[in-house]
């Protein structure tokens, strides 16, 4: 029992850490050949585990043989376009200038029905409106919809706006991240002005974010 349980915590260190030097994304997000090792790498993780005789090194060899093995073929993808469409394939026009490729649809192999509910997670119900429309390797599809049909923008309007960025964490449960102010460029001072302003302490907030042209926002923390 004891060397079940130090052998799955050993797996899970060294399956973890080979993800993470795979790269962040989503199952959703993964291209084809990053797929299989994972896939791969939990099958071979699970085979020390089912069976106490196999030594657990040969799992922990394999799973980081095939780790550099994707890293090597990562790398060659970037240098060399062939080895990318051969491994990763290749994104596909489904609709162009408001057309169905028919011929397109036959060559992915996905029918009528497939890329209509692929719309729908675009938030795309009308086919008419779609101008564009590219099955990405991923099997996400990209839409563009056409000029009358697109959302209006401030810039369509010619209305000036306020400048505004991406808002990071700046307090996490009454702790400064001391990392995001460096990555925003803004020091404690900062921070405290926009707390005084609202007679509050870092202890007192629950979440505080702020971009880079120091908008910001606070929830407090509810009273225990």
């Amino acid at each position: 029992m004891i060397a079940t349980l130090i052998r799955t915590i050993i797996l899970y260190f060294f399956v973890t850490l080979g993800i993470r030097i795979m790269g962040k994304r989503q199952i959703g997000d993964l291209q084809p050949n990053e797929l299989v090792v994972t896939l791969l790498i939990s099958e071979i993780a699970a085979i020390p585990l089912q069976d106490t005789s196999q030594p657990i090194i040969n799992g922990v060899i394999s799973i980081f043989i095939l780790v550099i093995l994707e890293i090597f073929i990562s790398v060659l993808s970037m240098k060399n376009i062939f080895i990318r469409k051969l491994m990763s394939g290749k994104s596909v026009v489904i609709i162009k200038d408001g057309r169905l490729d028919q011929k397109a649809m036959k060559k992915v192999r996905i029918t009528v029905l497939d890329l209509i509910e692929l719309l729908r997670g675009q938030n795309v119900f009308d086919i008419s409106t779609v101008d564009f429309a590219v099955l990405e390797v991923n099997g996400n599809l990209s839409v563009l919809l056409k000029e009358g049909d697109r959302t209006v923008t401030n810039k369509d309007l010619k209305v000036k706006t306020k400048k505004s960025g991406m808002q990071l964490p700046v307090i996490s449960d009454g702790n400064l991240l001391n990392e995001t102010l460096t990555a925003l460029k803004i020091d404690k001072k900062t921070v405290d002005k926009r707390l005084e302003s609202r007679s509050l302490k870092i202890e007192d907030v629950y979440l505080m974010s702020m971009d880079e042209y120091k908008n910001y926002n606070i929830i407090e923390k509810e009273e225990k």
